[in-house]
Formats: C-alpha cells, sequence, structure tokens
C-alpha cells in the first residue's frame, strides 16, 4: 500500500498542477511568515540579552588604595561567578570621564581629588535580574577595600516588566501567524480535495477503503511540504541577507543555527502539508455520497 501511495501521491502534484501550485504557494507564505517571526525572535532576544547586561551593571567603589591593591580587586571581581566582564577605573581615568561628561563646569570641583577609583561590573545575561543582582552586591559589599556598590535596581525591574511585556506579545503574535497560516493553508489544501471529490466518489464506489483513499493524498501534502519549506528557506535567506545590509547591527545567525532553521522549517512544512490535508480528505470523505 505504501509503494502505491508514494506513487499517487506523487502523480497528484502533476495531475491537477493548477491546485498542486496554489496549496505549496500558500504553505510557502505562511512558512516565511513563520520564518520571519522566528529571526525578529531571534534579534529581540540578543537585544533584551545586550540591554539587560547594560542596565544589570554593578559599579564596586574602591576605598584609598594603591593601584596594585585596586587591581587585583579587579582581577578578584573578573572571575566572580555570574560575571561576565570588570573594567577597572583609576582615579585619574574617572576624572578624565567626569570632565567629559560635565564640560567646562567641572573645574569648579577640581581643587583636590574627590573621585574613587571603581569596578564596573557587567554580568552574564541569565544574572542580570534585580535577585542575582542585589545577591552579587551583598557579596562585592563584604569585600575588604570595597567602600559601596550601587547598581540602578529600580530601572532594571522597569526593564525586566517591559521585557516580560514585549514578550508575552510577541508569543500571542506569533501564536497568531502560525494559526493564520494553517488556516490559509487547511483552506487552499480543502479546495484541492474538493477538485478530486469525483476521484474519491469513485474510488469509494470501487470499495476502497477510508484509508486507502486517504494515503495518497496525505503524501501529495507532505511532498508540497518539503518544495514549500525549500521555497521558503531560499526566500527567508535573500531577506535576511538584504537585511543584514541595511542594518548591520543585526546579529549573525551561525551556520549551524542557520541549517536547524532550514531542517525545521521542512520539517514545519511537511507537518502542515500533512495535517491539511488530513483535515480536508477526512471531511470530504465523509461528506461524499455513493448513490
Amino acid at each position: 500500500m505504501l509503494p502505491y501511495s508514494v506513487v499517487e501521491g506523487l502523480k497528484g502534484l502533476k495531475r491537477a498542477r493548477f491546485s498542486s501550485i496554489a496549496s505549496t504557494s500558500a504553505m510557502a507564505v505562511a512558512l516565511v511568515l513563520i520564518g520571519l517571526f522566528v529571526i525578529v525572535t531571534i534579534q529581540a532576544n540578543s537585544v533584551s540579552n545586550w540591554l539587560r547586561q547594560r542596565v544589570g551593571e554593578l559599579e564596586l567603589f574602591l576605598a584609598d588604595v594603591e593601584d596594585p591593591v585596586a587591581r587585583a580587586l579587579h582581577a578578584r571581581a573578573g572571575v566572580v561567578a555570574g560575571v561576565s566582564e570588570a573594567q577597572y577605573i583609576s582615579k585619574t581615568e574617572a576624572e578624565e570621564i567626569f570632565r567629559r561628561e560635565f564640560g567646562e563646569d567641572a573645574e569648579i570641583f577640581f581643587d583636590e581629588q574627590f573621585l574613587p577609583a571603581s569596578i564596573k561590573v557587567q554580568v552574564k545575561p541569565r544574572y542580570a535580574n534585580a535577585d542575582s543582582l542585589a545577591v552579587l552586591a551583598a557579596e562585592f559589599a563584604t569585600w575588604n577595600r570595597v567602600d559601596d556598590v550601587i547598581f540602578n535596581q529600580p530601572l532594571l525591574v522597569k526593564v525586566q516588566q517591559n521585557l516580560k511585556l514585549i514578550s508575552l506579545l510577541g508569543l500571542t503574535l506569533g501564536a497568531l501567524v502560525v494559526f493564520a497560516s494553517i488556516f490559509l493553508v487547511g483552506n487552499t489544501i480543502r479546495l484541492t480535495i474538493y477538485a478530486r471529490r469525483l476521484l474519491i466518489r469513485t474510488m469509494k464506489l470501487v470499495g476502497a477503503t477510508d484509508r486507502f483513499v486517504r494515503q495518497p493524498f496525505l503524501v501529495e501534502g507532505m511532498a508540497q511540504g518539503i518544495i514549500a519549506g525549500v521555497i521558503a528557506a531560499v526566500v527567508l535567506s535573500g531577506i535576511y541577507g538584504l537585511l543584514r545590509d541595511y542594518i548591520p547591527q543585526m546579529s549573525a545567525i551561525s551556520r549551524g543555527t542557520g541549517f536547524l532553521l532550514v531542517l525545521l522549517q521542512v520539517a514545519f512544512g511537511v507537518f502542515i502539508g500533512w495535517a491539511g490535508s488530513l483535515f480536508a480528505v477526512r471531511r470530504f470523505i465523509k461528506s461524499v455520497s455513493l448513490h
């Protein structure tokens, strides 16, 4: 039965070329929409991690210590669990930053050096939340020669709340895109099956079981899904290349990730082709009258 189903399913692509092209095109459009959403999600996640790291920053102000001791503290801070990067700012560098940010008005503060040396600590993305930063701040505060530890907790909480809201909206939009795509494909395949209702009726008249009638249509839908997945992958590669040319700041997708996305796209194309065909042919098998 399987060889017959495969052969008849592939022949169905040639028999009804217009309907096959219509359903394949619908699947390709659906997969492109889903693929675009995945690319946007990847980029949004990258921006989210970058933003959380920038906002989730600790600054350790040091007591009046010699430069070698301060650099030793800097090296120690860089190996603490959860820390991705530590930057040492000497008293001289702190003065230069102050002058650069405040301009000529900064001169009135420099009768004597008052800015301490400090260490700026950036944490890894999964540590960039208010609770983890509070734990790290408490740990750094216990160190000798660390005078004060600060981080912008209210801003970090606000950013986290906004990112959660954006994530929820993104998931909602993604679900709508997926359901709309499946609905579009299902309706198109239903029209394809309807165009061959006489063939279904004839097969049932000669005693074919519902499963026997259904198999070639499922194979045809899966074949259309493979073709649609390949087309969508090519289109998305072109769109991504154009976006990278116009927006160089976009994070690059690695070759391995890109290959995985192509495989998932083809696999999802096979799934929606199979599911749409199954749904459509079941309805018409039941509704076809033998009289």
